[in-house]
């Protein structure tokens, strides 16, 4: 069926200021879901105050308001522009509010205006802690047990009842603001305060604690024909107590097995259909405990969140572009896969790689501050990085911090006693993988630090299986005496070249050198990403070594180009600088082999560019290898100039 044809003007709600817990991640579905509404020749008017957005820029929206999101200034925008609808999905838990208080103002029925997506009342039954909890309960699925609470007398009843600690949730609240776990009364006593401060309706569920518990999320998306699909699935290598913002994650789930992942899939189709989003994307958080397999509901978020940019780029499927066309009456399977161009949007994605996403967390810069991490997001930006096996996987991401490591266990060792390193295990900081490669180089066994740290023993025997690596590498006295295998194997876990040249007491040229006479060279291969095999015309390029296998092809090619970009984000370096690359190539200047970012959760991975992108064709300080000697070859009349990549990931 065609698009609802009673639509000609939707309005859009951005984010506003970029905040810990919603940063550039909805500047990217914002922006996406503009460029798909005016596609589809319907008149968008934009709401947002941040004018450092993709979004704001004239080409994305027909009319464009940088004005205060409030009430007030948002009656006086439907006012004068009388949109057919208002679509709340896409901006955030800013767009979410905004759409429940204009509804509760009578602004919505006054002038008519239709909420598409999720409705009021699915809005309500997903942020109201109690509601949703009650609305588990009626499908037969279990939460952890929690009482709604509007004063502090109340939260202490109820943490007498379950015990301490207790987990505190605020309601409608972004990033886990104005809750946390509270030990003992006295810690609840601050924290509720807060967190009955913080929520905009002035009520916090008290909540049993499933510490140590382990988290995973499902990217869900659901049309008005009721077709559901799973987009990502995400397991989080720390466990419950941890936000997911500031936990490493890992997409595909790694340590359920398939009867464990179908109840999950089937648990969150059924939470879409009963809190009753209509259409589009949705988020769906499940605790799981690892003796016992009992499974709980956690949260869900019924709009495009945080972590579906991660899911859009890990998996190549656009979910806000297609949660946009979903809105105007589109269904899945009336919708084209980007990917495969031949198949539809009800085909679920399925990779056959490892993607981690590893936080960033600048604490350096706010003396005093608490650094244990709790169910309160802390970390300023992510990185994401694609492998072929998660080893691989986390130390590409470990160098992509920008903060000097060279991948997992290339810092300076933690010299503690055995005692103080058992608390640094126990306590989630964002030095905790710090404190697992000591262990795990002092010989201590898996199950301990897994049992210390609250971390699924495989991601722990992963961790190991580098350091035993690394223990072969140093055995040799020099880069010659590496045979080729081992060279190998240690580049198909994601070595890099200064990783081994620490290791091996060498210069990281001489390992360059080595690497290259044993043919060991970066290349790239095309994965497919749908169930059944079906072949991809434009598939999400995976960089990976060259030295064996098929279907690998080298680059970039003599005469292309590669950018390379200052990710991921932080203080002082935002989603601002997106603005000039993504006006190059809207100018149509050559950009060939696209950028080498990082960070997942940007605009510009979902442009669209005529070759495969270089995901880390740069230096140790962000420049282009070969960049100046290049130039000087071609001034001298060389043939061509050194190959980009040559450096290796």
């Amino acid at each position: 069926m065609p698009r609802r044809d009673d639509l000609s003007s939707v309005l859009v709600i951005g984010s506003g200021p970029i905040v810990i817990g919603q940063a550039c991640e909805f500047d990217y579905s914002g922006t996406q879901a503009c460029k798909v509404l005016r596609e589809e020749g319907l008149r968008v008017i934009l709401v947002n105050s941040n004018p450092a957005t993709i979004m704001t820029d004239p080409d994305f929206a027909d009319a464009t308001y940088v004005e205060p999101l409030t009430v007030d200034a948002l009656r006086a925008v439907i006012e004068r522009e009388r949109p057919d609808a208002l679509l709340p999905t896409l901006g955030g838990q800013t767009a979410l509010n905004l759409s429940v208080d204009l509804q509760r103002a009578g602004i919505l029925e006054e002038f008519g205006v239709e909420v598409l997506g999720a409705d009021l009342e699915a809005i309500q039954t997903a942020e109201d802690r109690q509601a949703f909890k009650d609305a588990m309960t009626e499908i037969g699925l279990e939460s952890p047990r929690s009482t709604y609470v509007d004063a502090a007398e109340q939260a202490f009843e109820a943490a007498e009842e379950y015990g301490y600690p207790v987990v505190l949730r605020p309601s409608y609240t972004l990033g886990g603001k104005g809750g946390g776990i509270a030990y003992d009364r006295d810690e609840l006593e601050v924290m509720i305060r807060q967190g009955l401060y913080d929520s905009p309706v002035h009520q916090v569920l008290v909540e049993e604690s499933v510490l140590g518990w382990k988290e995973f999320e499902l990217e869900v998306m659901r049309d008005s024909h009721d077709n559901c699909v799973i987009i990502c699935s995400i397991e989080n290598v720390d466990g419950m107590g941890v936000h997911t913002g500031d936990s490493m994650t890992v997409a595909p789930i790694m340590t359920l097995s398939d009867p464990e992942y179908q109840r999950m899939r089937d648990a969150a189709f059924k939470v879409l259909r009963r809190i009753g989003v209509e259409t589009g994307g949705s988020n769906v958080q499940f605790a799981v405990e690892p003796e016992t397999g009992r499974m709980v509901v956690i949260e869900m978020n019924p709009r495009v969140s945080r972590s579906s940019a991660l899911a859009s780029k890990a998996t190549g499927f656009p979910i806000a572009k297609i949660a946009a066309r979903l809105a105007i009456g589109y269904s899945l399977d009336e919708i084209a896969n980007d990917i495969t161009r031949e198949t539809k949007a009800a085909f679920e994605p399925t990779i056959d790689y490892v993607v981690v996403k590893v936080p960033r967390f600048t604490f350096e810069k706010f003396v005093g501050t608490d650094d244990v991490l709790t169910t309160r997001m802390k970390s300023v930006g992510e990185v994401m990085a694609m492998g072929r096996t998660f080893k691989e996987a986390v130390n590409k991401a470990l160098r992509s911090l920008e903060d000097g490591r060279l991948g997992f266990g290339a810092g300076a060792p933690v010299e503690v006693e055995d005692a103080a390193l058992e608390d640094l295990l126990v306590r989630p900081t964002a030095h905790r993988l710090e404190a697992i490669d000591e262990a795990l180089t002092r010989g201590w066994s898996v199950e301990r630090i897994s049992e210390l740290a609250g971390i699924d023993p495989w991601f722990i025997d992963q961790l190991l299986q580098i350091v035993e690596r690394r223990r072969e590498l140093r055995s040799y006295e020099h880069v010659a005496a590496l045979p080729d295998h081992v060279l190998h194997d240690a580049k198909r876990e994601g070595f890099a070249d200064a990783h081994i040249a620490a290791l091996v007491q060498t210069s990281e040229q001489a390992v360059r050198e080595r690497r290259r006479a044993a043919g060991i060279g970066p290349g790239v291969q095309d994965r497919g990403h749908l169930r059944g095999g079906v072949p991809g015309l434009h598939p999400l390029p995976l960089l990976h070594l060259r030295g064996r296998g098929r279907g690998h092809r080298r680059l970039p090619r003599p005469g292309d180009r590669a950018r390379v970009r200052p990710e991921p984000h932080r203080a002082g370096g935002g989603v601002r600088l997106l603005l000039r690359p993504r006006g190059a190539r809207a100018q149509g200047r050559r950009l060939r082999d696209g950028d080498g970012q990082l960070q997942p959760g940007d605009r510009l991975h979902r442009l669209r560019h005529r070759g495969p992108p270089l995901l880390r064709a740069a230096d140790r300080r962000g420049r282009p290898r070969g960049v100046r000697a290049g130039a000087a070859r071609r001034r001298a009349g060389a043939a061509r100039r050194p190959d980009a990549a040559e450096a290796g990931p």
